[in-house]
């Protein structure tokens, strides 16, 4: 099975591939690219904290193995 903070890195690598892409597009951003590019960025925003989570979490057990 998948690490969880693999499978959230994945994710957050695909989502800023997306970003990067609808920044790169040659015309002007739609108003609907413009939320699709918004909803992303909440996204990557949540799996980061839930990243951050997960590090943390293993961190302080790593600590108290100790």
């Amino acid at each position: 099975m998948t690490h969880p903070a693999s499978a959230i890195k994945s994710e957050v690598c695909q989502l800023v591939d997306l970003q990067i892409e609808t920044l790169r597009q040659p015309t002007s951003l739609t108003s609907f690219d413009l939320l699709e590019y918004r909803v992303r960025s909440e996204k990557i925003t949540t799996l980061y904290a839930e990243l951050d989570q997960i590090v943390r979490t293993s961190f302080w057990k790593s600590q108290r193995g100790s």
